[in-house]
């Protein structure tokens, strides 16, 4: 019997096109020091170069579904009695909502001048391994929403602008009281 869980990824991998680490997360003990990481996307890497364009491969006994796009590999891993079509769906919905929120220009110069919108969509895409979201516009609203107003968040909350804003803010409706 398939033991069910809901940590299906075990971790998600952005490669450059010379195999260089442009963003990972990982979930779980198995790649627990940066050594056994690096070793992974290394060989992962070199298992991929050569064809760019396939999705599924099962790499040190676990499935990995991936994507090139421009100048950038995009990885998900799962355990290999994973849901292929499961981690598909997580692929589409993270790779989607980060063409989306770099307005469809996924480079590598691009996502690390964006690296903070990439990390927010990452972690509402999947927390500790848990898929949380797989509709690319829905990640998209939560990351790019802004605050409609500011006065509503805790002080402590705020950064040192925004916390400035506020008390002038503050400060001027009290004097026109």
């Amino acid at each position: 019997m398939v033991n069910l869980t809901l940590y299906t990824v075990k971790a998600v991998v952005m490669l450059d096109s010379d195999g260089g680490r442009v963003l990972a997360k990982y979930f779980g003990s198995d790649y627990a020091n940066p050594k056994d990481q690096k070793a992974f996307e290394k060989g992962l890497y070199d298992k991929t170069k050569r064809a760019p364009h396939g999705e599924i491969i099962l790499f040190d006994n676990q499935v990995v579904l991936y994507r090139f796009h421009e100048d950038v590999f995009f990885y998900i891993v799962g355990m290999p009695e994973e849901n292929e079509a499961m981690l598909l769906v997580i692929l589409n919905a993270f790779s989607d909502a980060v063409s989306m929120l770099l307005r469809h220009q996924i480079s590598k110069r691009v996502i690390l001048e964006n690296l903070d919108l990439v990390v927010l969509a990452l972690d509402e895409t999947i927390d500790e391994g848990i898929v949380l979201e797989t509709d690319p516009s829905a990640i998209v609203a939560r990351v790019s929403k802004p605050r409609e107003n500011l006065s509503d968040v805790p002080l402590s909350e705020q950064t040192l602008i925004q916390a400035y804003q506020t008390a002038k803010e503050k400060f001027g409706t009290a004097l026109l009281k």
